[in-house]
């Protein structure tokens, strides 16, 4: 036979089980070149800097055609 639990736990003792399981938002930090919000430790999406070093160059933003 498979272990079973002896006694029910409450409802309450549950809800502190899952209050510690948060969802952690996302922060983010101003980008030093160019000012727009950025994960950290990451390259911004907007410059391609990272680190005072240009990691990639960012491709230009075209506008959808109508």
């Amino acid at each position: 036979m498979t272990p079973l639990p002896k006694r029910r736990h409450s409802t309450r003792r549950g809800g502190k089980r899952e209050a510690a399981i948060s969802v952690n938002i996302a922060t983010r930090q101003k980008c030093p070149k160019c000012g727009s919000l950025k994960l950290p430790h990451r390259a911004c999406p907007s410059c391609g800097y990272y680190k005072e070093n240009q990691v990639f160059i960012p491709k230009a933003k075209t506008q959808k055609e109508k």
